[in-house]
């Protein structure tokens, strides 16, 4: 018994533990190293509050779920129709489809990478990273493969990017001062970041692989509760270390395309501070973070399917993931919308799916104590999701327009 137990805890270590890393790899994936360098382009130093702002934002949005998903040991579609009958469709429907937006969007992402590396035009790049998406899914050992890689590959951007941010030193003091008293704030860009990085499927795939590990009941909470809070620190390190990055090569007088079809501006600061070994590399990183978000997006996403259907196959569940890559690489191709645009764009579409899922979530935590075993939910946290939730809500409508616009200025 002793022994079975200790396996448990072991798997349930290594799951939370993978779990951080995912979170710290993920955020900082080419939907975020694109909005990054493209907004701080666009506000200089004052964008360090709105990276402020999304690790508030993002801290009270995971505390939540990851709480209310471990506490009810149960999906976050099945938590929404037993909460509140017929939400849990609208939810399914919501994330399916900003996880659709965010498959378009990494398609875009491994496409700027190889055009970093081989200067191939992004529409063939998109064509190509994509078929290559579908054969790595596939494939369980190609599967494998790619995820052994990626930790790899996501270790050496984070060394990059702490790399780059020494070379360029950036202004520390202005830095700071900005990120606590900015000169202009843009809701829409911190709708953006938000959602780039917490909104859609992202703030769900942490709580469901928990829970598919056993990591649940109240038991388990302070461990989750730990976890949740580890994977935002560290995602929120990185991402204040990125902004100093680009922050110092804006200052340093670098030119910054955003105009052109083809450009990449996250690859483009990289090669000013790094030469061009450090572009290829970045080229290198960028492309396989794209092929692997495609695929975790539409998985991911495709879990949601359960809510719709409840006997779903895993061979069925296959085949709904390969054609789900597949309709979002002909609709990259057919949309004809800049690289950069798209990855902008999917977050801001996805903050703007944020406060919904939220909303349920924190309606189960103030009121449906009988959903989480009686367990007392911290008041604070309630507080906070509440306060969350009218926030995430009004920037939401506050940027509406402006986000869908993202497809055309770029």
């Amino acid at each position: 018994m002793s022994l079975l137990k200790s396996s448990f805890l072991s798997d349930r270590q290594w799951a939370i533990v993978a779990s951080i890393f995912m979170m710290a790899t993920s955020a900082m994936g080419p939907g975020f190293l694109t909005q990054t360098a493209v907004f701080t382009v666009k506000l200089g130093a004052a964008f360090g509050f709105a990276i402020l702002i999304s690790i508030l934002i993002d801290y009270v949005v995971q505390q939540n779920i990851w709480r209310v998903v471990t506490l009810t040991q149960m999906r976050s579609s099945d938590i929404a129709n037993k909460a509140l009958p017929g939400s849990g469709y609208l939810l399914a429907f919501l994330v399916i489809l900003g996880g659709f937006f965010f498959s378009i969007g990494n398609i875009a992402g491994a496409a700027l990478g190889l055009n970093a590396l081989f200067g191939l035009d992004t529409k063939w790049g998109g064509i190509l990273s994509g078929a290559l998406a579908i054969l790595i899914f596939a494939s369980r050992k190609a599967t494998l493969a790619m995820d052994k890689s990626m930790i790899v590959l996501g270790l050496l951007k984070i060394i990059l990017i702490i790399i780059v941010a020494a070379i360029v030193m950036p202004p520390m003091g202005e830095a700071i001062h900005q990120t606590f008293a900015p000169e202009q704030i843009d809701f829409a860009i911190i709708t953006t970041i938000v959602g780039g990085t917490v909104g859609g499927y992202i703030c769900y795939a942490g709580a469901h692989r928990l829970l598919d590990k056993g990591a649940v009941g109240p038991e388990n909470i302070d461990e989750v509760a730990k976890a949740a809070t580890k994977g935002i620190v560290v995602v929120g390190i990185m991402r204040y270390v990125l902004f100093l990055a680009f922050l110092g090569v804006v200052v340093s007088g670098a030119n910054i395309d955003l105009a052109s079809h083809d450009a990449n501006p996250a690859a483009q600061a990289f090669q000013y501070a790094a030469g061009v070994f450090g572009y290829k590399l970045f080229g290198l990183i960028f492309w396989a973070a794209g092929i692997s978000s495609t695929i975790g997006a539409a998985y991911t996403s495709v879990t949601f399917f359960s809510a719709f259907k409840k006997n779903i196959t895993a061979k069925q569940s296959n085949y709904v993931t390969i054609s789900f890559i597949a309709l979002a690489l002909l609709i990259y191709v057919i949309l004809g919308a800049t690289p950069a645009g798209l990855l902008i764009f999917v977050g801001g579409f996805n903050g703007l799916v944020l406060p919904i899922g939220l909303t349920i979530f924190v309606y189960v935590a103030a009121c449906r104590k009988d959903m989480m075993n009686n367990y007392n939910y911290p008041k604070w946290l309630i507080v906070l999701g509440a306060a969350t939730c009218l926030l995430t809500w009004w920037m939401g409508y506050m940027s509406f327009s402006a986000i869908f616009n993202y497809l055309t200025k770029l």
